[in-house]
């Protein structure tokens, strides 16, 4: 009896975690909002300062074009990461800060960061001398 319950609770598991072709085109779709040479680099600047100016956003990042930091920006405007204010001045003033999307999303670009930053790439010798994954085994948590 004990045997069956560990395989109903194996398959209640499985039940619950995505399938790896649907989890793939997720993380695809959401890796395509960001993805862009200036992009995180706009992004990690919005979430350092909260709200932006064009201008600040250009000293910040003394590399990009105008038109390039205008066309970086009203792409991740369009995926709903940043959220463009036009003030009724003159001169007109326009500042960006991020949406709730946006902020939801530093968090993980800062686990990237991190894991970046402290995680060695293997060189080609030492991944070739990695045993072979297990097919069977799925989580850490499964042993």
């Amino acid at each position: 009896m004990a045997s069956t319950h560990k395989k109903v609770r194996s398959l209640q598991r499985r039940e619950t975690a995505a399938q790896p072709d649907t989890a793939s085109r997720t993380a695809e779709d959401a890796l395509k909002a960001i993805e862009g040479r200036w992009k995180l680099r706009i992004l990690f600047n919005l979430n350092a300062t909260l709200v932006m100016r064009f201008s600040a956003l250009e000293r910040a990042i003394p590399e990009v074009t105008q038109k390039m930091l205008a066309q970086q920006l009203r792409e991740l405007e369009r995926d709903g990461l940043v959220a463009r204010t036009v003030h009724q001045e003159v001169p007109p003033r326009v500042e960006y800060a991020l949406t709730q999307w946006g902020q939801d999303l530093c968090p993980a670009l800062d686990e990237l960061r991190a894991w970046a930053t402290h995680t060695s790439r293997p060189s080609s010798k030492e991944s070739e001398t990695l045993p072979p994954r297990d097919p069977n085994r799925t989580r850490d948590s499964d042993i």
